[in-house]
């Protein structure tokens, strides 16, 4: 059964339908197949279902507020605040790239829209002093992987979703802050010590009346990852009214204070946040049809069972998930990799009292990782467009990224605590 439901899959994907349609049709016609006394109906209302959980709520909201920064002044703000500052010191621009797409990862919340935001401004400043394009674009794109690990990702909220009952997405938010925070660290160090041996120019110091007038500027951009955070972390709203929030304090911020937006330009920005919010809904309740047919031929049992044997330890279990993780989102989409594997893996995470929220920091960061690893990372595809660069320009300086990332990957299994000091 499983081969037969593998063969739909890779048939559809072949025949260049778009992800959506071999997620809900496959099962389907598995379920026909192989359980024709199942009604129809129940196939159909599993489609509902997936998308009825509350906390989907977060994810347009969350969606609107970044579309409405990325076509205001916040990115640019930030980009101009954190240069000020470090843009002088050896490797300062990646410092800076780095450090910007910590920051509007936590307005965004989303890979691909950091790299569109931060990625197109800073490649500029980049190639000005001296980065070759390979370099750049590689550090962008692996630097974007951090929204996926610090509040508000959505890649979070897709696994809370998947994870099923018990599992908060506050909880899961504030333990993504320490591994985001090492991703950010790691790859600065690397840039001081990349730009100092291949000699990359000192760009100009920038004097404290300047510092004071971006960093003015910035504070209000700032604030934005400090309502979310703070506001969840100190239990003042939930994740789905930090998302409201969200979109009213962007509102504010490129409408009214840096008039940057006019309001006829929002029903286009709606409209775009509505585009990308129907595509992950198609594929997050095609996840639920994929995971009910699973889980009825009790399919995730059978491969716990090959996979993990009948008793394997927490350490054990961590390593196979990172493994089936990373190789599923360097091929597929990883809302659509977290909504297929997580219910298979969580049963077996649970008896191996593996954290569920530990988990979910494992989870996203491999498919953070995996998103920008070749062949097929999503974030790839991304950049290529954008920066109008072919496949073989875009990969061809990840390969430092990428183990960095596998070094990383290998902390947050050894050191649970590394995700859980904050909780």
């Amino acid at each position: 059964m499983l081969l037969t439901l593998m063969a739909i899959m890779i048939v559809l994907l072949l025949l260049n339908f778009p992800m959506m349609i071999p997620l809900i049709v496959a099962p389907i016609a598995v379920a026909l197949i192989f359980f024709p006394f199942v009604n129809t109906d129940l196939l159909m209302d599993q489609l509902l279902t997936g998308i009825e959980s509350p906390v989907l709520l977060c994810v347009p909201l969350f969606i609107f507020a970044a579309d409405i920064m990325t076509s205001g002044r916040t990115s640019n703000r930030l980009l101009d605040f954190i240069g000020a500052f470090v843009g002088h010191l050896r490797g300062g621009y990646a410092v800076t790239t780095a450090a910007a797409c910590t920051l509007f990862g936590a307005i965004s919340g989303s890979t691909q829209a950091t790299v569109v935001a931060i990625g197109r401004p800073m490649r500029e400043r980049l190639l000005k002093v001296g980065y070759k394009d390979s370099s750049a674009i590689a550090l962008i794109i692996n630097s974007s992987d951090v929204a996926l690990l610090v509040p508000p990702s959505i890649g979070m909220i897709i696994y809370a979703l998947a994870a099923g009952s018990g599992v908060s997405v506050g909880d899961l938010f504030i333990a993504g802050i320490i591994p985001g925070l090492i991703v950010f660290l790691s790859f600065s160090i690397y840039s001081y010590f990349y730009a100092k041996i291949k000699k990359i120019p000192l760009a100009d110091k920038v004097n404290w009346k300047e510092r004071f007038k971006f960093t003015r500027k910035a504070l209000l951009p700032l604030g934005f990852p400090i309502l979310v955070i703070g506001g969840i972390y100190t239990g003042t709203f939930t994740p789905v009214e930090a998302a409201g929030i969200s979109v009213l304090y962007a509102f504010i911020l490129e409408v009214i204070i840096y008039k940057s937006i006019h309001l006829k330009e929002l029903p286009k920005i709606a409209l775009s946040t509505g585009l990308v919010t129907s595509a992950v809904f198609i594929l997050v309740a095609g996840g639920q049809v994929f995971t009910w047919v699973l889980g009825f031929a009790r399919i995730p049992q059978q491969i716990t069972e090959a996979v993990l044997g009948n008793d394997p330890s927490a350490l054990y279990v961590l390593i196979m998930v990172s493994i089936f993780f990373f190789i599923g989102c360097m091929f597929v989409d990883p809302i659509v990799v977290i909504l297929i594997l997580t219910p298979i893996f969580v049963p077996a995470a649970t008896a191996a009292d593996v954290s569920l929220i530990h988990l979910g920091i494992i989870i996203t960061f491999q498919a953070a990782l995996g998103s920008a690893t070749p062949p097929f990372g999503v974030d790839i595809f991304t950049a290529s467009a954008v920066f109008n660069k072919s496949y073989l320009d875009v990969i061809k300086g990840t390969p430092p990224f990428i183990i960095m990332l596998l070094l990383i990957g290998v902390l947050l299994v050894l050191f649970p605590q590394l995700s859980l000091m904050l909780l």
